[in-house]
């Protein structure tokens, strides 16, 4: 055991005792440099590049810099390191030499001259990324950008991003206007200097701005304020029509009836609508960054397939911001993240994004059960789960978010999203069984995600803490029921939630609403349910479902079809082969070519096409129709929860319940 002389006295310490001395020491001896001033200049975003200028108090001596690794909400290290350049350090004057670290590509050091209080740090962001993953895709048109700041600076290493205070500034394009959940200190000629924000609160503050742009007050007149802040490669993309305007308005009430608390001061929906960016939504505190195509908010079709992205984003700022898992919670943007709860985080976010569209009217009830049953049909098709529990899927997420999309059935792809879904449908029609309906997830909801608000806060849970605030709704073995979903490796998706909200999943002919939307939307189609193909619209083939016929005739993801019993490809023409097949006797005749190589392949199919739906079973609860009427009184007259906890016993057995 380590000893420690301290004024002639000799104490026997252990080394967890030192530790903690000397790094409370040093702690208390040093204080958070600050603040550090961050100027960034997008006024060249239409060339795709951003020019940021950084300057941090410094003292003289050995200096360690980090670039943001592990970026909120997108579970995993995806900080785009390798967009950088221009990067220069100055003090006194004088250009420094620096070394990136060999194990750490995002750790950069250097030593501060004597003398020097004051690191310069000049890099350029270059926004040349292709369409397609999260924040570190796509990110600026002719017309607009969507600036994370995360991407333009660098922190000193041994400081929590709460101990740090920025003081960002942004230039944008002339004639250009901006939405962000950061205040404004001043603003003159297109450069805003906003007010001095922890970096925490400054990484997770986007800013969009926009040539076309329009803010839309979803609560006017109210405290805490909620508008969308559109920007767009075109005016007429704006357009987003007054009832579309009406059902967010109704979605903020609705969270306010399930949360009963908001936890921000005011709250920006972040809406991108362009088809030169990257296509996705990312989850702030008191704001979200949401991209999808230009024409989504005026094409029915794209407004339907994307109702509920924007739910989604807003729900985090309760789950997964306010409440977040304490393995995501950590200090900095450099220390590994641990993300075994994200089929809370992600899996219950997605189920009340799902349930929320519904109940402010954004989906009806049909378009909602029908986007389950396709969920569930998908799920329940996932071969993968014969060896990966639901479990490493979450575990496993900073892998699986960047996989291909090939073979994404037998490898398993981040399922803790939609079977996560499942799960928490589970949940909800069990709590309304076991108490006589007296009771459901909303509930847990009020009481896990509710408190006092007003100000953005953390409160981190583990798995034990969901289960303790289960039993408090509804004393049950909440463990076990999680575990066994959570863990099983085995056929079939866990439907039970569907079964016991009064529906069963089933296949026939009639297609499915939802399911055309998305294909007629993104050019493919979904054999997925017969032949167990899904095709892109010039016949590549995007993935091929284990173990069912077609990859059992040896076909696999990649290759192309080239015609279909003799006849030239087209999508129109392998539906109508599919469905033919019912009535024919003779095989289905697929010339597939597998690089420069062309062979026929023989599907001996006969079912016909197939397409999933929820059918009402008579006899049982109608526990999901409850689950998607509104808690509001603008939106039906569904009960709220209040009402809900007041029904008696008496009068549920007495069938008050229709």
């Amino acid at each position: 055991m380590p000893i420690l002389k301290i004024g002639g006295r000799i104490i026997w310490v252990c080394a967890a005792g030192i530790a903690v001395l000397f790094f409370g020491m040093q702690a208390f001896a040093q204080k958070a440099p600050g603040p550090i001033h961050l100027a960034v200049d997008a006024t060249s975003a239409p060339q795709k590049i951003l020019h940021a200028v950084e300057e941090i108090p410094v003292h003289p001596g050995p200096l360690t810099l980090f670039y943001p690794e592990w970026i909120p909400g997108e579970h995993a290290p995806d900080g785009p390191i390798t967009d950088t350049a221009g990067l220069e350090f100055y003090a006194n004057g004088q250009r420094l030499s620096w070394r990136r670290d060999l194990v750490d590509m995002c750790a950069f050091h250097l030593g501060i001259p004597q003398g020097a209080d004051t690191l310069k740090i000049t890099l350029d962001f270059l926004l040349s990324a292709p369409a397609s993953g999260f924040s570190a895709g796509a990110s600026a048109t002719a017309q607009l950008d969507v600036l994370s700041w995360n991407q333009v600076l660098l922190y000193p290493k041994g400081w929590a991003a709460r101990e740090l205070t920025f003081e960002p500034s942004l230039k944008i394009p002339a004639e250009w206007k901006f939405g962000t959940a950061l205040q404004v200190e001043s603003e003159t000629n297109g450069e805003i200097t906003f007010k001095p924000v922890q970096l925490n609160t400054l990484v997770d503050s986007p800013v969009l701005a926009g040539r076309y742009f329009r803010a839309i007050q979803l609560t006017p007149g109210q405290t805490p304020s909620h508008e969308i802040d559109m920007a767009s490669d075109s005016a007429e993309a704006l357009e987003m029509p007054e009832e579309t305007q009406d059902e967010y308005k109704r979605l903020v009430a609705e969270t306010g009836a399930l949360f009963g608390s908001r936890h921000y001061r005011d709250y920006h929906f972040l809406l991108t609508l362009s088809d030169n960016v990257a296509h996705f939504g990312l989850e702030h505190h008191e704001s979200s960054d949401d991209r999808v195509d230009e024409m989504t908010m005026v094409d029915p079709s794209l407004r339907i397939e994307n109702a509920d992205l924007l739910p989604h984003e807003f729900t985090h700022s309760w789950n997964g911001k306010f409440r977040r898992p304490a393995g995501l919670a950590t200090s900095d943007y450099n220390t590994p993240m641990k993300t075994d709860l994200l089929w809370v985080y992600e899996g219950l976010t997605q189920y009340l994004s799902q349930v929320l569209a519904a109940r402010s009217g954004l989906w009806t009830p049909d378009e909602m059960r029908e986007r389950l049953a396709t969920v569930a049909a998908t799920l329940d098709h996932q071969a993968g789960r014969e060896w990966r529990s639901l479990q490493d899927t979450a575990d496993a997420a900073q892998l699986l978010y960047f996989a291909a999309p090939q073979w994404a059935n037998w490898r398993r792809s981040t399922d803790f999203y939609d079977e996560g879904t499942l799960i928490w449908l589970d949940v909800d029609t069990t709590i309304r069984k076991i108490t006589a309906d007296r009771k459901s997830l909303d509930d847990f909801c009020r009481e896990f995600y509710g408190g006092p608000g007003g100000e953005p806060a953390l409160k981190t849970f583990t798995f034990d803490d969901i289960v303790a605030a289960l039993n408090q709704v509804a004393p049950y073995d909440w463990a076990k029921f999680l575990r066994d979903r959570l863990d099983y490796v085995g056929p079939h998706a866990p439907l039970g939630g569907i079964e016991n909200g009064g529906y069963e999943l089933v296949y026939n002919d009639t297609p499915n609403d939802m399911l055309m939307i998305s294909e007629k939307n993104d050019r493919y189609l979904d054999l997925t349910d017969s032949v167990g193909l899904v095709l892109e619209d010039d016949g590549t083939i995007r993935d091929v479902i284990h173990g069912m016929i077609a990859y059992n005739a040896g076909i696999g993801p990649g290759m192309r079809i080239q015609a279909v019993n003799g006849r030239g490809w087209s999508m129109e023409t392998m539906q109508r082969a599919v469905a033919d097949g019912e009535k024919n006797s003779h095989p289905l005749k697929l010339l597939i070519g597998n690089g420069d190589f062309m062979e026929t392949y023989e599907l001996d199919y006969h079912d016909g096409l197939r397409y999933p739906h929820l059918v009402r079973q008579n006899s049982a609860n109608d526990y999901l129709d409850e689950i998607i009427r509104p808690l509001t009184p603008a939106g039906s007259e569904a009960p709220s929860v209040a009402e809900r906890k007041n029904r008696s016993a008496a009068e549920i057995s007495a069938g008050a319940r229709r």
